[in-house]
């Protein structure tokens, strides 16, 4: 189980926060920014906005992940 703690812990988005700009997280992610503004545009990732700004909830899609049964 301290395997799996450790490798959570430094994965990039684990050490970002609960939630990330668009811009950051299509650095983590590898996809580009057109990309996730697309994604965020059709509801595929979940948001959290916050003044004027629209922020990518990274905890939400943590949680989600966890909780999802994968098949085998």
């Amino acid at each position: 189980m301290e395997e799996v703690n450790t490798i959570v812990n430094t994965t990039p988005l684990a050490s970002t926060g609960p939630i990330v700009t668009k811009r950051l997280f299509a650095q983590l992610t590898g996809l580009t920014e057109k990309t996730i503004c697309g994604m965020v545009d059709r509801g595929h990732l979940p948001t959290v906005k916050i003044g004027k700004h629209r922020m990518v909830n990274v905890a939400l899609i943590t949680k989600e992940a966890l909780e999802a049964e994968f098949e085998r």
